[in-house]
């Protein structure tokens, strides 16, 4: 017998197309009610060293990803009900009110999502209603894995090598279309979507130099999908250049629409399976797939060893060769301001769009940890307040592997960070765009400011200390 009516919380799963909560609600109910709560806790909230908890372009995204779903419910004959607050406190008013029978949402995994999980479930108890959890930001479901969680491999081959070749991807969940939505047959105030102007930041006006001018929801999603495969075939060099650092086709930019569930990775990996049926199939098409998979694996680290990732030890819990909370060298770092080039020019970019290429994520947090002596744990709180594309476990199980905390083959992953500005930026290009005050300087001083002359510091106008910083770290470490 269909339940009268039932919520779908909408959390980090901003879309229609494979949402298991959103399928198993329409499956069993005869009214769907889509709620989206704005957790005051995370859009006006600090981080643990003092942070908005959610910086602005993120915030801009996840609104426009909002938008965009009240938008596509709209279309297939429902409507998506908004709130601003406490997800557990506003849930429960809406869930009293309408007298729904369950509140369907999928599940988070990490602590503070878990929290406001248990909390609702226990004022959900109170008014003889519960919760029912789907899963959604996987491309495997656990139940179809080899292992338990607890037994996940804690080495990322390990776990490929276990996985890739002998279980199935399942496909993805169509997305409801006209006809199967009822309608409301209670009276909901819909809710204004919150601006900007709302969380304390200001408008934002597009830099130019961005890779792209992301906008969210699934909408945007879904054509960056079609773009990177169908229309442009770039998914065909992928692996070739992934490492570049200019533009908005050197990699596929998934990660942002991934990090709020604007795009399933079901959808992917299927939409990459027919490209490669109907197109080509090679290195770079299996190297998207490697992604998804290292996505995955971190999510399991994440639901394996708990907060553990979260601590200064991280997964092995050894906290011995951490360096120590400075403010004053995080700043400068944040800022852009290292006297260090390729360092500078990609916290510039960050600082700026939100956004930053995987190997520049590699290199600053390098440069952090190892070169600036700084406790990781300050770099992974800064690239949850700025990152457009923030994952919980992405983001803090990248920074274990790079502070020397997760658990790694390569017991001491450092970059050498010239080394590396001039494999990736071997003409300066992307410094230049970044760091316009050194566009003059020749492709041999472009990396390596700090061994200018007084003489070429004049003629190339870009004085030391004055129009770009002294090094904090030599260049010649790297030599």
């Amino acid at each position: 017998m269909k339940k009268k009516r039932v919520i779908v919380w909408f959390r980090e799963d901003l879309r229609l197309h494979d949402n298991e909560a959103l399928c198993d609600a329409l499956r069993i109910s005869e009214e769907v009610i889509p709620v989206f709560v704005f957790d005051e806790r995370v859009f006006k909230g600090k981080t643990k060293f003092g942070l908005p908890k959610t910086g602005r372009h993120r915030a801009k995204f996840i609104i426009e990803s909002v938008e965009d779903l009240r938008k596509s419910l709209k279309a297939v004959g429902s409507n998506l009900v908004v709130r601003v607050g406490k997800p557990e406190e506003e849930l429960l008013e809406l869930a009293t009110a309408v007298k729904s029978a369950w509140v369907f949402c999928n599940r988070e995994r990490t602590s503070e999502e878990v929290s406001v999980q248990d909390k609702l479930e226990e004022k959900l108890w109170e008014v003889g209603q519960e919760v029912r959890y789907s899963r959604g930001k996987m491309l495997y479901y656990t139940a179809d894995l080899p292992f338990p969680v607890t037994h996940t491999p804690d080495i990322f081959t390990h776990f490929r090598k276990e996985v890739e070749k002998y279980i199935q991807i399942r496909e993805p969940l169509a997305a409801p279309v006209k006809g199967d939505f009822e309608p409301w047959t209670t009276r909901i105030e819909e809710g204004e979507i919150p601006t900007l102007a709302d969380f304390g930041h200001e408008e934002i006006e597009e830099d130019d130099r961005a890779v792209l001018a992301f906008k969210g929801g699934e909408t945007k999603g879904m054509k960056r999908l079609n773009y990177y495969l169908w229309e442009s075939d770039l998914i065909t060099n992928y692996k070739e250049t992934r490492n570049e650092l200019i533009g908005g086709d050197y990699s596929s930019k998934f990660s942002v629409w991934l990090a709020h569930g604007c795009l399933s990775p079901k959808q992917i990996y299927h939409e990459l399976k027919k490209y490669e049926v109907q197109r080509t199939k090679n290195k770079s098409t299996y190297w998207l797939f490697f992604e998804l998979l290292w996505r995955d694996f971190f999510r399991l680290m994440g639901k394996k060893h708990g907060n553990a990732i979260f601590q200064k030890g991280g997964t092995i819990g050894d906290s011995s060769n951490i360096g120590e909370d400075d403010h004053q060298l995080l700043q400068v770092w944040k800022e852009g301001r290292t006297g260090v080039p390729f360092i500078d020019a990609n916290m510039r970019e960050l600082a700026q769009t939100g956004f930053m290429s995987n190997r520049g994520r590699q290199n600053v947090a390098s440069f952090l940890v190892k070169d600036l002596n700084v406790n990781w744990q300050m770099g992974a709180d800064y690239f949850e307040s700025v990152l457009i594309d923030y994952d919980p476990c992405s983001n803090w199980g990248n920074w274990n592997y790079i502070a020397g905390v997760g658990s790694d083959p390569r017991e001491n992953r450092y970059f050498n960070i010239l080394k590396q500005a001039k494999r990736y930026d071997p003409q300066g290009e992307y410094v230049k765009l970044w760091c316009p005050e050194l566009a003059e300087l020749p492709i041999e001083k472009v990396h390596r400011p700090d061994t200018m002359t007084e003489f070429e510091q004049t003629n190339y106008g870009c004085k030391l200390g004055f129009d770009y910083p002294k090094a904090m770290v030599s260049t010649a470490k790297w030599l």
